[in-house]
Formats: C-alpha cells, sequence, structure tokens
C-alpha cells in the first residue's frame, strides 16, 4: 500500500507540472494585452471628446431656427433662444397686447417648434436677426415667406463621422443657395402689381383737396396724432376716432346732421373758408347743426390708452386724463427751472 501510494504521488506531480508550465506564459501574455489596449483606449476616448467640444463650438455659430451663419451678418446679431425677449419685441407685444415675455414661448407661436427641450450638444443656442425679423413680421401680420423661405426649421442631429456641421466648418464648404419658391415670388408679383393699380388709380385732386383740408386745419401742434396710441388697433376703428380732415385723435368732437365726426375747432375753420358742407360726403352742413357725439362714444375715446411722449417717462394712460398727466410734467420742469412746451405730442424744453 505505502509503495502504491508514493507511485501515484509522482504520477500527479508529473501531470501538475507541465499544466503550471503551458498556464503561465498564456496568463503573461494576457496582461502585456491589457498593457498595450490601455494606451489605444484612452487616446480614442480623448480624440472622442475633442472632436464634441469641436462640434459644440461649430454650433455656436449658426442659427437655430434657419441653420444660417451669424458670419455672413456684417453686424453679427445674435439672440438667445432660451433668454427674455429683447427691448424691442417687448414693446411690440405690449402692443399687439400679447402675454410671451420669453424667446421659448414666442418661438413656439410663430415658428410651431419647442426649443426647451434642446440640448448644447446637439442644438445651437442662438438665432440670427433675419428670424428675429420674421417674428417682428408675424406680430405684425406682415408676408416673411421671403425672410424665411423653409417649410420648417432645422433638424439637428447629434456628432457622428458624417457631421455637416463639422464638415461645412473643416472644409470651408459654402452653403447652397436658397432657391424662391416660385408660389411666392408670384405671390409678390400680384402684390406689386396691385399696388401699382391702386395709385395709378388714386386721384391727384383728391389727394391735393386731402392735403388743402389739413393746411386749413393746422392743427399739428395742438390736436394729439393717432401714433401715441397704446395699442395698435385695427385701421377701421382708428379713423372711427380720427377727425376726417386733420386725421388726428378727436379733440372735443362734433357730428354733423349726415352723422360725420370732426374736431370742432377743425370743422369751424373749414365751414368758414371752403363753404357749408361736408368735407365727407359734400352734404349741406352749418355750424348751427353741429352736436355732440352719443355719451357712450365720448366714453369709448376717453378711455382709450395712450403713451406719454414725454423724454423718459412713456407711461401709458387714458386719453381723458391726458391733460393733466401733463400739467405734472410742467409743474415738475417749472419747479426745476425750464419751461416745458407739449402741442400735439411733441415735448420740448428750453431754459428759462
Amino acid at each position: 500500500k505505502g509503495k502504491v501510494a508514493a507511485i501515484l504521488d509522482k504520477i500527479i506531480e508529473k501531470e501538475i507540472e507541465p499544466v503550471a508550465l503551458v498556464s503561465h506564459p498564456l496568463f503573461e501574455t494576457d496582461t502585456e494585452l491589457n498593457k498595450g489596449m490601455q494606451p489605444i483606449v484612452k487616446s480614442a476616448f480623448s480624440m472622442s471628446h475633442t472632436e464634441a467640444e469641436t462640434h459644440q463650438a461649430n454650433l455656436q455659430h449658426l442659427c437655430r431656427l434657419c441653420g444660417g451663419s451669424f458670419k455672413t451678418d456684417p453686424h453679427k446679431r445674435s439672440y438667445p433662444v432660451h433668454g427674455p425677449v429683447d427691448d424691442e419685441t417687448q414693446a411690440l407685444l405690449r402692443k399687439k397686447e400679447k402675454k410671451a415675455t420669453s424667446w421659448p414661448d414666442l418661438l413656439a407661436k410663430v415658428f410651431k417648434i419647442d426649443v426647451k427641450g434642446d440640448i448644447d450638444t446637439i442644438h445651437p443656442t442662438k438665432f440670427c436677426h433675419q428670424c428675429w425679423t420674421v417674428v417682428q413680421k408675424k406680430l405684425n401680420n406682415s408676408p416673411c415667406e421671403m425672410f424665411f423661405s423653409r417649410k420648417s426649421p432645422v433638424e439637428w442631429n447629434p456628432h457622428s463621422s458624417s457631421c455637416d456641421v463639422c464638415g461645412a466648418s473643416l472644409h470651408g464648404v459654402k452653403r447652397k443657395k436658397q432657391v424662391l419658391n416660385p408660389q411666392l415670388s408670384k405671390k409678390l408679383r400680384m402684390v406689386s402689381g396691385h399696388a401699382r393699380k391702386i395709385r395709378q388709380i388714386r386721384n391727384p385732386k383728391q389727394v391735393s383737396q386731402k392735403s388743402l383740408m389739413k393746411m386749413i386745419a393746422s392743427c399739428k401742434k395742438i390736436h394729439l396724432s393717432t401714433k401715441i396710441l397704446a395699442v395698435d388697433y385695427p385701421a377701421d376703428f382708428v379713423k372711427s376716432i380720427s377727425c376726417q380732415i386733420c386725421e388726428h385723435i378727436l379733440a372735443d368732437p362734433v357730428e354733423t346732421t349726415c352723422k360725420h365726426l370732426f374736431c370742432r375747432a377743425c370743422i369751424l375753420k373749414y365751414l368758414k373758408i371752403m363753404g357749408s358742407y361736408c368735407p365727407a360726403c359734400r352734404y349741406p352742413c352749418f355750424p348751427t347743426d353741429l352736436v355732440s357725439p352719443v355719451k357712450s362714444f365720448l366714453n369709448i375715446l376717453n378711455s382709450l390708452p395712450v403713451v406719454c411722449p414725454v423724454k423718459d417717462c412713456q407711461e401709458e394712460i387714458c386719453l381723458g386724463k391726458y391733460c393733466y398727466h401733463l400739467s405734472r410734467h410742467k409743474e415738475v420742469e417749472d419747479k426745476e427751472g425750464y419751461v416745458y412746451i407739449n402741442k400735439g405730442g411733441r415735448p420740448r424744453q428750453h431754459l428759462l
């Protein structure tokens, strides 16, 4: 039994030795391969990180909406996609009685695009002045297809080996010129042709008569212009609250027997010089026929919001309180040693 056990131990030792000899060099080669792969992985990671930074830097020079480059604008004007609206747009929104105060809300209404979920590594963070002009045109209900001929904003994709953003900036590839839509050019031709016909049809005698009526009234320094209205009302409404002689906001309005409205001073001057007939419809009219409009119309007229034309004031007040508001400015200016003169919404100052 002892001899058999010794023989078995020798056989087991002989079988284990070659296994140990074979496994040891394989283990060493595996560790050497791992050591060689580490610098390769590090270089690949650094290369991808550098490309991502370059891609993000290139996005800062492109418009989020149209994809145009800011370098084409000589003034280098740009606007933040996620910031508050600028002062000019804020004033226009206030005049149009809109409630949007930030660019994401306004861009969602104008371009039908949600920029709140944008990622800095994929989407640009600014838009160009041309797209800003489109927003202004949209708020004013003006045609804006000539400024933004695309059907929809640009779609942005993550960085890849065939990235258009990095490829165009690296090789200096010029963007293709956008071809005008034939339907758009046809629409522009129709609009310009219609305007040309209107200019041809307009009677020069009628134009000269209107200018003559304004010369007779000569109330430019007395009455208020419709431009100081705080809200952009429809043209028909503005015409209804304006004098048909001087085209200013009605001051001490009177109504004729033919239901036309004028400033009292303007119509009296006109009847004295031009004769006893209505300037609008040529119906016989005399000073004794002039009456005050209904009280409901006067209440609407006095409640109209206007902007104070005094510099550094720009306060919105009712038309009925306009004279009282101006008298306060006059008192302040008199105390400071200045004489304040305001006629027709045009303030001036000079030293005593």
